[in-house]
């Protein structure tokens, strides 16, 4: 179904599953373009449950809203795909779940929906922690199954990349 280079996502996902356990981080999600995935990959590993606190898969503006806390009115202004948006989703399943680290993603996976401003395959990732938000548009290519796949695999890079470069800057 899905085309994750299965060595690559392999590899990313014992990395973070060693480094969580031995840092005692804890992990969250929250996924709209994804519709879960992110989560799925993280508990495909046995012994997951250790850091990874649960997620929320908020496909409509409501559950953003409802669940996540994201402003109805910032959706309004900035459609749910944006960086704000990807912020704040981040912020409130981090508030919601109490973890460490959250991953959120939000964009266009298509075939439809995309348009001159954000074209299909126009994603954001961000990543929050208790100090900060880091957020990032990608513009992807290929298939609606090949957008998704790429999509958790930056993100899960992403943040394992940011659980490193946090526990640097305490040491």
């Amino acid at each position: 179904m899905f085309a994750f280079d299965a060595k690559e996502l392999n590899s990313i996902t014992a990395a973070l599953h060693e480094t969580c356990l031995r840092r005692k981080v804890t992990l969250t999600t929250a996924e709209s373009c994804t519709g879960g995935l992110i989560s799925a990959i993280l508990t495909s590993t046995a012994g997951s449950s250790a850091y990874f606190l649960g997620g929320v898969c908020c496909y409509s503006n409501e559950l953003k809203t409802k669940l996540l806390s994201v402003p109805a009115n910032l959706i309004a202004e900035t459609g749910a795909v944006s960086d704000l948006v990807a912020k704040s989703m981040a912020e409130g399943a981090r508030s919601l779940s109490g973890a460490d680290f959250a991953i959120s993603v939000t964009g266009i996976a298509g075939p439809g929906g995309g348009g001159p401003d954000k074209p299909v395959g126009t994603v954001y990732c961000a990543w929050a922690n208790a100090k900060s938000v880091d957020v990032e548009r990608l513009q992807l290519h290929g298939d609606r199954d090949s957008i998704r796949a790429q999509t958790c695999l930056i993100a899960l890079a992403g943040l394992y990349s940011r659980i490193l470069t946090h526990f640097e800057e305490v040491s």
